[in-house]
């Protein structure tokens, strides 16, 4: 069981993203909510680093949706969760870190 990173500060106001990204390891899920989900975005600064980075990248949909985001937009390979996969993919883990 990996471990479940989640992150909910936006990528552009922080390096929590890149902080997050450069310590998941094998079988790791990171999930993007709440500012987070600017993350997902594909065209952005952090979009090739979120492509590169090897892990499981998921971003809850309606926090996407709640910014104005067109799902069609969102970096290749993501994984759009709704808020019952982010508790499959929270019980699913071994353990949950928060990024902040």
């Amino acid at each position: 069981m990996g471990t479940l990173h989640t992150v909910n500060k936006s990528p552009f106001r922080d390096g929590t993203l890149k902080s997050c990204l450069e310590h998941v390891q094998d079988g790791d899920t990171v999930l993007l909510i709440e500012d987070g989900v600017y993350g997902a975005s594909e065209g952005t600064s952090v979009s090739d680093a979120v492509k590169a980075s090897g892990a499981k990248i998921c971003v809850l949909g309606p926090d996407f949706a709640a910014r104005g985001l067109d799902a069609d937009r969102i970096v290749s390979g993501v994984e759009t969760v709704d808020y019952a996969g982010f508790v499959e993919l929270a019980a699913a883990s071994g353990r949950i870190q928060n990024w902040l």
